[in-house]
């Protein structure tokens, strides 16, 4: 299913966009050396909760998962990048955390994901993947205008992680989104400009390169749910929802600059 949202929809959609990035952008300032995953995920459903929205994780049970997701927030560390179920983990300085969420609001959601090192260490090789994540997005984001196809947004998200050396997975990528998480169309990380769905005015999408340092392959934790890269290398993530609009797109999951 494409959903094309009306003027009120996307009123909606820029209510769940900004507290998405709210509350992903309150819960970096708070992460520290010694934070528990567990109180990342409690601080994050006390958050949705306090703006009476919706979860879209914790009852959400597709076919590649292994039963509800049951937690508020997605939390990959080092080697994990997808789909991380939060678990009693203590951060350690230097270590790369992806945070992902997806929340609703009056019926429409919106999805964001951020990577960052936590404490003071700045691992070269950590530091450059998260940034080369950042461009592909922005390249993305870039890319889509009204009348442009899918196969221009994938092109340049990829021409900008080839370019910086990484290999590409395609089996997750970004996706159509509205009234539910997941929808068409489907937006890889790289691909042939000028092909795919054409988009139009109301369209949704969440743009979001991932990248692991040294393999495009992926394995699944004994959890049912997180993804690792198969050589237990470092990975980054990063994630925008924006809507299509008629002077371009429109990022709606950034945060109020007080938190950037």
């Amino acid at each position: 299913m494409i959903e094309i949202l009306n003027p009120t929809e996307l009123g909606r959609a820029k209510l769940s966009g900004t507290l998405v990035g709210t509350i992903l952008h309150t819960i970096k300032k708070r992460v520290t050396v010694g934070t528990n995953l567990l109180e990342i995920d409690q601080w994050a459903k006390e958050m949705i909760l306090d703006a009476d929205a919706e979860s879209c994780y914790v009852d959400y049970a597709p076919s590649f998962g292994s039963g509800p997701f049951g937690h508020y927030i997605c939390t990959a560390v080092n080697d994990a990048v997808l789909h991380a179920l939060p678990r009693d983990y203590a951060l350690v300085d230097g270590d790369l955390l992806t945070l992902d969420l997806a929340v609703a609001k009056q019926g429409i959601a919106a999805d964001s994901a951020i990577s960052f090192i936590v404490g003071d260490a700045r691992p070269a090789q950590s530091v450059a993947m998260i940034e080369a994540t950042e461009r592909a997005l922005s390249a993305g984001i870039a890319a889509a205008k009204p009348g442009a196809r899918i196969g221009d947004i994938a092109h340049a998200i990829g021409t900008v992680l080839s370019g910086a050396g990484y290999s590409i997975n395609t089996e997750f990528g970004g996706h159509g989104i509205g009234s539910t998480m997941h929808q068409d169309p489907h937006v890889p990380n790289t691909g042939r400009p000028g092909r795919g769905y054409q988009l139009r005015p109301g369209l949704l999408l969440a743009i979001e390169p991932w990248v692991m340092a040294d393999t495009s392959v992926l394995v699944t934790d004994s959890d049912g749910w997180t993804l690792r890269s198969e050589t237990g290398c470092r990975t980054a993530h990063s994630e925008h929802t924006i809507a299509i609009t008629p002077k371009g797109a429109e990022i709606l999951t950034l945060a109020p600059r007080s938190l950037r």
